[in-house]
């Protein structure tokens, strides 16, 4: 098959992050590309990305998170990347395109070995063990909701505040760093929204999002530096604790490897589950009929979750480079060639989910990929889900009603998204 190659419109909106702003346009450009060309060549009309392939079935983005040896994480940038930010990158690291040397950007056999010194801390039966604190968290947290309404934006007083509550705790950060580690994470996954990034800067430029994130990837770092050494003073039962006392074929971590797992685990393991939150009860909030059904059921409330990941796609997208030649869906791609697997598309296939726009609680078989799949699956997985259900459990206990009260607004991001707003009009039991 001939490589098709995108056209100049087509290939801004993929690369714009004010296209992912707009749902329902965005979903209807990636529904024609997956039926026309699943994977279509993407080009910069001005040349500031470097060309890369978009996957949008949620097949062949199976395929790529599967097979970390033909597709691989570090040699190019993880997530897009244009031109300046990732030379920028390479400059500040002496090479590597990634600003973070986190888990999402390495591959084996140095992944592996990171993964397994928390992968145990992460599992359901150890998460039982912080159930009862996770709760207090959702409780208090509703107690704040009620206390402001009947209305409110439910992402900065509920949906953002939460589940940071939650990660900063296993962290063993205290609570008056808090809101830093929240201003810090807008900064470094909110650099394309001029809301988000609170620089009171509108229309950034590449260079300048780039300079945002890494003043906060250095503030992140000075900050998980200083916990690391109170930690190997003072154990705890943490995973700073772990990270700073943990080992690596017998040696100490890396202080880059040391920053990165912080860092990941503070900023990704908070603003995904934010947005997952937010979309769930955007849903419920515009069906009050399933909202009635899962308070009346609270069976459901997993499914409201699950089906919450899918539809919300959090995280929108990863960036793999081809180690050898291969083929997708008929196209040939070259080995070093740059591939897009984009969540989003995959998670509205419909070829994998029936009506993938509705958002069903009672779905069959939610296969989604919102949590990627492979050895690179979120490690955190089993706590995003157990934060949402104990949340969700305490907020039908405490609401008989609750609808929307204005326009619900999402954030402009390629990489993490989800809404930014959500205005909610609710009656507190």
């Amino acid at each position: 098959m001939n490589a098709p190659v995108a056209t100049p419109e087509t290939a801004i909106a993929v690369i714009d992050p004010k296209s992912y702003a707009a749902w329902d346009p965005l979903l209807d450009l990636f529904d024609k590309i997956r039926a026309e060309t699943p994977v279509l060549r993407i080009e910069s009309p001005t040349d500031d990305h470097a060309p890369f392939w978009l996957i949008t079935r949620h097949e062949d983005v199976m395929r790529i998170s599967k097979d970390n040896a033909t597709f691989l994480n570090s040699p190019r940038p993880t997530v897009l990347t244009n031109r300046a930010g990732e030379a920028l990158a390479r400059e500040i690291t002496g090479g590597s395109p990634n600003l973070v040397q986190s888990l999402v950007a390495l591959d084996a056999p140095k992944h592996p070995k990171l993964r397994r010194l928390t992968q145990e801390w992460f599992m359901p039966k150890n998460l039982k063990l912080i159930e009862a604190d996770i709760r207090d968290l959702a409780k208090r947290t509703v107690d704040r909701l009620i206390a402001a309404g009947p209305e409110a934006d439910f992402v900065p007083l509920v949906s953002a505040p939460y589940p940071l509550h939650v990660v900063m705790q296993i962290l063993g950060v205290p609570e008056e760093d808090e809101p830093r580690m929240l201003f810090l994470t807008q900064q470094m996954f909110g650099g394309q929204d001029e809301d988000l990034n609170k620089t009171g800067m509108a229309n950034l430029s590449p260079e300048q999002i780039s300079q945002i994130v890494l003043g906060a990837v250095k503030d992140f770092t000075e900050y998980f530096e200083k916990l690391a050494e109170d930690r190997r003073q003072n154990p705890g039962k943490d995973v700073a604790t772990i990270l700073a006392t943990g080992t690596i074929d017998g040696q100490p971590l890396d202080p880059l490897d040391l920053a990165g797992y912080y860092i990941i685990v503070a900023a990704a393991g908070h603003d995904t589950t934010s947005a997952s939150t937010a979309g769930a009860m955007l849903a419920l909030a515009k069906d009050p009929e399933q909202f009635a059904k899962v308070k009346a059921d609270r069976s459901l409330v997993p499914g409201i979750v699950e089906e919450a990941i899918r539809w919300t796609t959090p995280v929108q997208h990863f960036m793999r480079m081809a180690n050898e030649d291969v083929e997708i869906s008929g196209v040939k791609i070259a080995k070093g060639d740059w591939l897009m697997i984009n969540y989003v598309a995959a998670n509205h296939d419909p070829a994998q989910f029936d009506q993938p726009r509705k958002f069903d609680a009672t779905r069959d078989q939610n296969r989604h990929i919102a949590f990627g799949a492979g050895a690179h699956q979120c490690l955190g997985l089993h706590l995003a889900r157990l934060e949402m259900r104990i949340l969700f459990e305490e907020i039908l206990d405490r609401l008989d009603s609750i609808e929307l009260a204005g326009e619900p607004k999402r954030a402009n991001s390629t990489f993490v998204g989800g809404l930014k707003t959500l205005p909610v009009r609710f009656r507190a039991s």
